[in-house]
């Protein structure tokens, strides 16, 4: 027998607890307040989660998420177009612009290279790095990865990537300071540190 009143509650409820981070006992809070909010209300939040998989793509150039072809950053002639910073995903990119220090672009990996997890090289976007740097005109590379163990491979990986392609200029290759502490999501760190770490970035040497 169900522990809810309703088929409905108990399916909405399953779903929200489908989300990351969210249990049952907040699934349902969380359901229970939607269920007195206005109709319209009600409607133009489920209309706004139907909008993300119909209207949100992913910019051409740099794989950030976008209302357009190209993001509002990649678009901009205000941004320094001649240095990329190389990050993991879409939080880390609104994390780093949090902080006001960076004025360049990025390109969004989509994932660090994980063996364990079946990720290789050919499952992010390192391949169109390669090619966005093969166009010339890019001065730096800053390599903003976790600082894991996962990370240490991609940037690896990137280095000798960078180093065997047939560049028309070879681009300074730099990594964020240390300061983002060892095992660290970008994510995760306070905007205070992940600025400093993006100012005082070092270059990328191989050990």
């Amino acid at each position: 027998m169900s522990d809810y009143p309703s088929i409905v509650l108990e399916q909405a409820v399953n779903q929200m607890a489908s989300l990351p981070g969210v249990g049952r006992r907040t699934a349902l809070r969380l359901v229970l307040h939607l269920l007195r909010q206005s109709d319209s209300d009600v409607q133009a939040f489920a209309n706004a989660f139907a909008r993300l998989k119909t209207e949100i793509v992913y910019c051409r150039e740099c794989h950030n998420i976008s209302d357009s072809e190209l993001c509002p950053i990649c678009g901009s002639p205000r941004r320094d177009h001649s240095t990329i910073c190389v990050v993991e995903n879409v939080q880390d990119v609104m994390s780093i612009e949090n902080t006001g220090q960076y004025t360049g672009v990025y390109h969004v990996l989509g994932g660090v290279i994980s063996p364990m997890e079946g990720i290789g090289p050919k499952d992010i976007e390192i391949d169109s790095l390669i090619e966005r740097i093969a166009k010339g005109d890019v001065q730096e590379i800053i390599l903003a990865l976790p600082t894991t163990m996962e990370g240490d491979t991609t940037n690896f990986y990137i280095y000798r990537r960078i180093q065997n392609a047939e560049l028309p200029e070879m681009p300074k290759l730099s990594q964020i300071a240390r300061g983002v502490a060892v095992g660290n999501q970008i994510e995760y760190t306070d905007e205070i540190t992940l600025g400093r770490s993006i100012v005082n970035r070092t270059l990328f040497a191989v050990n």
